[in-house]
């Protein structure tokens, strides 16, 4: 059922969302200080490829005051426009009874588009 799911996700904002996060990560990795920030991404976009049966949990590197840091330094890289589109696309997904698990899906990785340091994603 997970594969099934993560086909149509594909199709309901999965490839958009991962473009985006590579186009991203392809200019964050441009500077030497940025190339953390641009790994995250490549990692956001790997799991808005294939979101069902992905978990998120915290504890993942960096931690602690390190992590809160970087977190605040990624909201003025530009986290903004990411977690729009997550938010336009859950919200639009969840006014469809069909689209309501995918709808779910985008506001998890908006979540995680927010503050991506810190988590661990695992199957």
């Amino acid at each position: 059922m997970k594969i099934l799911l993560n086909i149509i996700w594909l199709v309901f904002g999965g490839v958009m969302t991962a473009i985006e996060y590579i186009i991203s990560s392809v200019m964050l990795m441009i500077t030497i200080i940025g190339i953390p920030f641009g790994l995250q991404t490549l990692k956001l976009a790997a799991v808005s490829l294939w979101p069902f049966g992905t978990n998120i949990a915290a504890g993942g590197w960096p931690s602690g005051c390190l992590a809160g840091l970087m977190n605040l330094i990624w909201w003025f890289v530009g986290v903004i426009p990411i977690a729009l589109t997550h938010l336009a696309w859950g919200i639009i997904l969840c006014l469809t009874l069909i689209g309501i698990p995918f709808g779910l899906q985008h506001f998890k990785l908006m979540g995680l588009a927010l503050f991506p340091f810190g988590k661990s994603v695992y199957n």
